[in-house]
């Protein structure tokens, strides 16, 4: 091809490139750019080798080469970076496990309403004698969420997110059994929210129950299936390691299923503040003012974990393309 030919071809992407590359931050967007740019400075060496293109070229690849360097330094300097594209990204390439999670839950929950429904025993046999007993006097009593009344504020919210982050933990750990341990986990949390759900649905305070419960529980619930996914990536580097070695799956699965876990860390502290503080209450607040709180927690912690990801891959999609 002659020079001007080729300039002519790849011009548009250089000037792109040189006007964008000092604004761009994501490692990938870089690291895509300057192999391009090397591959057009090794065909301008192999073609042109004492023209000023490959003079220009090869200012530009250092250009780009600096760029990645500084990025990546940032990088591990940046502690967002984790929110912003790490996990996102991970659960993008792993959102096969998001969904098994999700489903593996909701038919456990399933499970533990129609035992609940068909089996009298069943609810006290999961949530104790001693909570059912109380509750239904609670129920009598014209609050069916007391339970959640009692404690200090603060003692509450603390107690309640180490025991949750504690949940999340295990549900993780277990996945090292080959995601036995974490769908067990998973199991145990379904049947307990399903036999409670329906226990409030059998004593008439079912949306009661909802706008009380679920004022903290969408998020915490929501964090355990997501825990459920980091531990069922962890199991399934060990089970299918694919081209690595099974060393280095395990290796890769326990630095992405550990950036999943950290992520809900937020999230369930919002969710033990939540209920620590708000949930305690809904019973002197209007419905809709518990369904709106029920609603935006749910809103973002869905927007993060389900839309963001798909997103985020479809902007970095759409700039590759565009500098090709």
């Amino acid at each position: 091809m002659r020079e001007r030919a080729f300039i002519e071809q790849n011009k548009e992407k250089w000037f792109k490139f040189e006007k964008e590359i000092e604004d761009i931050k994501n490692i990938d967007h870089i690291i895509s750019l300057y192999t391009q740019i090397k591959n057009d400075l090794s065909y301008a060496q192999s073609y042109y080798p004492k023209s000023k293109l490959t003079v220009y070229l090869n200012e530009l690849a250092l250009k780009a080469h600096l760029k990645v360097y500084t990025v990546k330094k940032e990088k591990k300097n940046s502690f967002f970076d984790l929110w912003k594209y790490d996990v996102p990204k991970i659960l993008y390439k792993n959102k096969h496990y998001v969904y098994l999670s999700f489903f593996f839950f909701v038919t456990f929950v399933c499970i533990g309403i129609i035992s609940s429904k068909y089996d009298e025993s069943f609810v006290r046999m999961i949530l104790s004698d001693d909570y059912v007993d109380s509750t239904i006097e609670n129920i009598n009593n014209g609050d069916p969420l007391a339970v959640y009344s009692g404690g200090s504020n603060w003692g509450s919210a603390i107690a309640i997110t180490f025991n949750n982050i504690k949940v999340g933990m295990y549900s993780y750990v277990m996945g090292i059994f080959g995601g036995i341990g974490t769908l067990w986990v998973l199991f145990q949390n379904g049947i307990m929210l399903g036999s409670f759900q329906y226990f409030f649905y059998e004593h008439n305070v079912f949306v009661e129950s909802l706008s009380g419960i679920w004022i903290h529980g969408a998020m915490e619930i929501f964090a355990i299936v997501i825990e459920g996914s980091a531990g069922l990536i962890l199991g399934s580097s060990i089970l299918f390691p694919g081209t690595y070695s099974r060393l280095a799956s395990f290796k890769r699965g326990i630095s992405d299923s550990i950036k999943v876990l950290i992520s809900t860390i937020p999230f369930t502290i919002a969710a033990g503040i939540l209920e620590g503080y708000i949930t305690r209450y809904y019973n002197e607040m209007p419905m809709y003012i518990a369904f709106t709180i029920i609603f935006i927690t749910l809103g973002i912690i869905t927007y993060y974990y389900l839309i963001y990801p798909y997103k985020l891959e479809q902007k970095i999609k759409q700039f590759n393309h565009a500098t090709t």
